[in-house]
């Protein structure tokens, strides 16, 4: 095993039509406004930008993200990542079959932060509690958002 192999995956289940999960998911620009973690978006080409992430731990991630695919169609929104991070993460977007939506995050990464890299071994399930967190919160963000209320999940 790799300590600096990460493989996340988790269903979001929210209140809303997939179409207008989808649409929040694309829009990356906003994702501040609902999703606490991620403190601020940068445009830097073409499909392309930057994420900086700060959760629990002390530390902050500069991701940048290339789009790969955008496919409302089939729901699916993919980028590859690089910067702090590297490999790719993806949304697929569905109904729930009661009027809502089921948003399925995948990701496959390590870290290219030396002190992240370092640290893989002892501080793994730290590393791993952190995303949790910030994915729980991020849920909660993105279906207050969604619903119009002004708290943001926070």
């Amino acid at each position: 095993m790799d300590p600096n192999h990460y493989r996340f995956h988790g269903v979001w289940r929210l209140p809303a039509p997939p179409a207008a999960v989808y649409r929040a998911l694309a829009d990356v620009a906003g994702y501040p406004r609902w999703w606490p973690e991620i403190r601020d978006v940068r445009k830097t080409g073409p499909d392309r930008g930057e994420v900086l992430v700060r959760a629990l731990l002390p530390y902050r991630l500069v991701i940048g993200l290339t789009a790969v695919r955008q496919d409302p169609a089939a729901g699916v929104l993919e980028a590859a990542m690089h910067g702090d991070l590297t490999g790719w993460s993806r949304w697929t977007v569905t109904g729930d079959g009661a009027g809502g939506a089921l948003a399925l995050f995948e990701e496959d990464t390590r870290p290219a932060k030396p002190l992240l890299r370092r640290l893989a071994l002892p501080a793994r399930p730290l590393f791993r509690a952190n995303h949790a967190v910030m994915m729980r919160r991020g849920r909660r963000g993105l279906a207050a958002h969604l619903s119009g209320r002004p708290d943001g999940g926070a």
